[in-house]
């Protein structure tokens, strides 16, 4: 499977992910793949992107700047779902492995990672529209 097939088959279960945990009232998932996020950015505003939020978390999907550090709180969920992370979360944006990353996922099973960027429910543009309260209904 080549890198981008996985990272979409990747952002399809990051959103996924992501709709269950809005559902249940929990924190946005962070988003520590450069690789996944690349592609995520490529389909960002096209209607495709509109149709693969719908169809898996259920709801439109913002992406959103949201820079922080430390450990993921999703991967457990992800693992009950789909079993071990890919190596393609530990990849940069140009293709590069993160082998110390991987190695200490495989070791410890948890990941400790930065991020800049995650989603937020919203209307599934890039940037949420400035309305005022009255048209948010």
């Amino acid at each position: 499977m080549s890198t981008a097939t996985t990272a979409t088959t990747e952002l399809r279960r990051f959103l996924t992910i992501t709709g269950q945990r809005f559902k249940t009232g929990q924190s946005a998932p962070e988003m520590f793949s450069p690789a996944v996020d690349k592609v995520w950015h490529e389909l960002l505003g096209t209607p495709a992107y509109a149709a693969l939020c719908l169809e898996t978390a259920g709801q439109p999907i913002r992406h959103v700047a949201n820079n922080g550090h430390g450990p993921i709180a999703w991967v457990a969920a992800y693992e009950a779902a789909y079993g071990p992370l890919p190596e393609i979360w530990f990849t940069d944006a140009d293709g590069n492995l993160d082998q110390t990353a991987v190695a200490r996922y495989r070791q410890t099973g948890t990941v400790v990672a930065e991020w800049d960027c995650g989603p937020a429910g919203g209307d599934g543009d890039d940037v949420a529209p400035v309305q005022p309260e009255t048209a948010r209904r």
